[in-house]
């Protein structure tokens, strides 16, 4: 076994590496951007290597410098974990040319299955079935055009050389072709270094089930059972579980048949996934291999016992495979949810920011958490703003999404927006609770054809929301007031008074929040023992203790309530029963930027980079006409002009930088009649 190994990756993927190999005796080594100086995986491991700025290409995508790093470090092997250099077969053979062991397939491997087109011909040859599309290498727009009328509309377009749902394009007709095969070469490129393109036929309403398979460098391959996928948002995955719900033994036996066939076809070494795309008859296809561990690893450890990490170190090593095919079992059914800065009601776009508040649900055997950060770190612009993994476990899926709902509702983020409310509103939708009961109800369409129900729009807080926040404001101006009275020299002066006392003034305190557009009033009376509050809805008794943590059990009524309350500056986030809710303290006398006028226009909706700008200064557009396009984190993004109009100026062109909330043009609505 190795005595040190470098981890080639950051985030709660080496922190995971890291552990694994602390367990096991084995050293680490951590490499890090300016960005990452300070992070989690940083600290977790035994030594560490600055490798370059903040943008992927100049630190984690940097293999040379990687490379130079682990040989100095005394490093025998590479970790990749997974994104980033993972699958980039130069960088492996780099690795074997400079000594050191690659934690991962061949090289050979890698660019058989890094090559979308060439591993469907090896999957055909080697008897996997697959699904009807395009995978020559001509790119002449022509050609695809024929292609995609010889296969038929509607046509998926995938990127050859990646994954992850980028420069991935569904295309229902011929007119919208030629444009999203634009869109698609320019992201893969950004994401891949590639370009190239194929095309397959669209399964309306497929299936994504995968299956785990290691090899070992004797010859023997194996499968550790399939996970389903399907639960995705813009082609990436949000929730996957193992067993995928409905598998029938036979179906898993012919599926795993399949997925160690591809493996062996390929001199397939170390743990890698085979991805099928079933369609609604059950018949299945191969889509891909990632030659690499995945994201939702996890679920499979969960469901067997096993370490996935710690089976990747030993075949590495030169050890044969652990177990036998037979002597894997399957116990129980593991669910995991990711959990990101994003928000569903802007079409998920990512977000940045700090982590002013982070509370993890409490593990067990039941419950896990994998993550990277830390309360107070910055989702940055840089890199995947995934916050942590979730993962549950339990004998049954209806005993696992139990504990899905009640993990999530215990899983605490304040300071940037996330997906936490869509991932319970998911967990909970009948189309995905009663999936292993009904046929056709899990497939890749289910956000979006529930949309409406998984993403409402923004309610207003309520009054016990209100009434949590002003009881919260209260309390720690009462603790503050009583802590400044223990330093005054004269602690009995009547303006240390902690009962809402005012020279010529009643009894009473009046509190506004925004919340979103609107301005919200509570007035509280105070009383010997706690607080009236006025609401906008009701009038209600109040009391309660606030600790230092911002833990809050209130008194609203005779009811008990519970609540953690985060306030930097003026934000205050109500982190309840009933979800989170941001407000922030509204000063009627500051003028805010929402009330200044700040002409018509098209503001970025996150940082980035202007990848195109579609039209011109004085250019008459519809509603809906594509304006510019934004790429952040990895993915593009297409901002539309949100009414009939002209363009009147243009403030940014392709391949600059933009800051969140930057204006990028100068926008003329059209006059109603």
């Amino acid at each position: 076994m190795f005595r040190k190994i470098l981890i080639a990756n950051r985030g709660e993927i080496a922190c995971r590496i890291a552990k694994t190999a602390k367990r096991l005796g084995i050293r680490t080594v951590a490499v890090y951007s300016d960005a990452d100086a300070a992070a989690p995986h940083v600290a977790l491991c035994d030594a560490a290597r600055h490798i370059g700025g903040p943008a992927p290409r100049d630190s984690y995508l940097n293999g040379p410098r990687i490379v130079a790093a682990a040989r100095q470090s005394g490093a025998e092997a590479v970790h990749p974990g997974y994104g980033f250099l993972s699958e980039n077969a130069e960088f492996a053979a780099l690795c074997r040319e400079a000594g050191l062991v690659f934690i991962g397939p061949p090289p050979s491997a890698i660019r058989a299955m890094g090559s979308k087109s060439q591993a469907k011909e090896i999957m055909g040859a080697a008897g996997v079935p697959l699904i009807p599309g395009y995978h020559g290498e001509s790119q002449d727009p022509e050609i695809l055009r024929r292609a995609a009328e010889e296969i038929g509309y509607p046509v998926l377009i995938k990127a050859a050389y990646g994954g992850g749902g980028r420069g991935m394009r569904v295309v229902e007709r011929p007119a919208e072709l030629s444009a999203a095969l634009q869109s698609a070469k320019r992201e893969a490129a950004a994401a891949f270094g590639n370009d190239r393109l194929l095309l397959e036929k669209y399964l309306s309403r497929p299936r994504h089930i995968e299956l785990q398979v290691f090899a070992d460098q004797q010859g023997s391959t194996l499968h550790l059972f399939e996970r389903d996928c399907s639960v995705q948002r813009r082609h990436q995955k949000v929730l996957e579980e193992a067993p995928a719900p409905g598998m029938t033994a036979q179906r898993r036996r012919q599926m795993g048949e399949a997925a160690v066939a591809a493996a062996r076809a390929v001199g397939y070494v170390g743990a890698g996934t085979v991805e099928f795309i079933v369609d609604s008859a059950g018949e299945f296809y191969f889509m891909e291999m990632n030659t690499r561990l995945q994201v939702e690893h996890p679920v499979t450890e969960m469901i067997t016992g096993l370490d996935l990490v710690e089976w990747q170190l030993r075949i590495a090593a030169g050890e044969p495979l652990p177990l036998s095919q037979e002597q894997i079992a399957l116990r129980g059914h593991a669910i995991e949810a990711r959990v990101y800065a994003e928000d569903p009601g802007r079409d998920f776009l990512p977000a940045t920011g700090r982590l002013d508040h982070l509370r993890f649900p409490e593990a067990s055997p039941h419950v896990r958490v994998d993550a990277g950060v830390r309360e107070g770190d910055a989702i940055t612009v840089h890199y995947d703003p995934m916050i942590a993994k979730l993962i549950v476990w339990d004998e049954d899926r209806d005993a696992a999404l139990r504990r899905l709902r009640g993990a999530l509702a215990e899983f605490q983020v304040a300071g940037l927006v996330t997906n936490l409310p869509f991932l319970a509103a998911v967990a909970a939708h009948p189309a995905f609770a009663e999936a292993h009961r009904e046929t056709g109800g899990l497939d890749t369409g289910l956000i979006d054809r529930h949309r409406d129900e998984l993403i409402p729009l923004p309610r207003p807080a309520d009054d016990s929301v209100l009434a949590l926040a002003a009881l919260s404001e209260l309390l720690r101006v009462d603790r503050e007031v009583a802590a400044h009275a223990a330093r005054s020299g004269d602690p009995t002066s009547p303006w240390h008074y902690r009962d809402g006392w005012r020279l010529n003034q009643d009894h009473c305190h009046a509190l506004q929040f925004k919340d979103g557009e609107q301005i919200r009033r509570v007035t509280a009376h105070f009383r010997r023992n706690g607080y009236l509050l006025e609401l906008p809805e009701s009038t209600v008794e109040a009391a309660g203790e606030l600790d230092e943590a911002g833990r809050l059990t209130a008194t609203l009524g005779g009811a008990v309530a519970r609540a953690t309350v985060v306030r930097r500056g003026g934000e205050i986030t109500v982190i309840g029963a009933d979800g989170c809710h941001a407000l922030t303290l509204h000063n009627p006398w500051q003028q805010s930027m929402e009330e200044e006028d700040l002409g018509s226009g098209l503001l970025a909706p996150m940082p980035g980079t202007v990848i195109r700008v579609g039209v011109a200064a004085g250019e008459l557009v519809e509603k809906g006409a594509p304006l510019m396009v934004l790429e952040a984190m990895k993915m593009e993004h297409t901002l539309r002009a949100p009414a009939d109009g002209r363009v009147t100026e243009i403030f940014f062109a392709a391949g600059e930088q933009v800051a969140e909330g930057a204006q990028l043009l100068a926008f003329e609505a059209e006059a109603k009649p």
